[in-house]
């Protein structure tokens, strides 16, 4: 009698368990999002990438702030969107609320990932997900010259608007 029952509720307890798993595991994404998006509006608002490379490379997209952040990502999935047939991978976007870049404007930074729900169980795109969002604003120290050419100098490649 007692295994009918423990049968019985099994299912239950586990699905309650791994619930609870995944949505630490949501917060925990939320959380490295929010750290990204800290990190990358202090980089921008100084106008200096923190990829070691840059210096030499200041034109390259590679090594600008954007690649950089991404690269600082907690785990594979945040970072590169998993290995799942349907990659969503976290995407970093700067931009000025005002659309100017002067100092002491503001700059924004939207981080955003999609995150897919108990995906470790029945695999990505068969169950819901959720685009977590996180967002730092700073006032620019350093002026850029040209923050939303891809190819300038500046250590951030930045939206004219937030339309990314």
């Amino acid at each position: 009698m007692a295994l009918i029952e423990f049968a019985l509720v099994l299912p239950l307890v586990l699905l309650l368990l791994l619930g609870m798993i995944d949505v630490g595991k949501a917060v925990n994404y939320w959380n490295d999002e929010t750290h990204l998006a800290n990190e990358a509006a202090r980089a921008a608002a100084v106008n200096n990438s923190p990829d070691p490379n840059w210096a030499a490379n200041k034109n390259t997209t590679a090594y600008k702030i954007n690649t950089a952040i991404i690269n600082q990502a907690d785990s594979n999935e945040l970072k590169n969107g998993g290995t799942s047939s349907i990659p969503s991978p976290v995407s970093i976007c700067i931009y000025f609320p005002n659309g100017t870049h002067n100092v002491g404007d503001p700059l924004k930074v939207v981080v955003k990932a999609r995150y897919n729900w108990l995906a470790y169980l029945v695999g990505r795109g068969l169950l819901p997900s959720s685009q977590l969002t996180a967002t730092s604003t700073m006032r620019i120290e350093q002026q850029p010259t040209d923050p939303t050419n891809a190819t300038s100098a500046d250590a951030y490649v930045a939206s004219s608007s937030n339309s990314c």
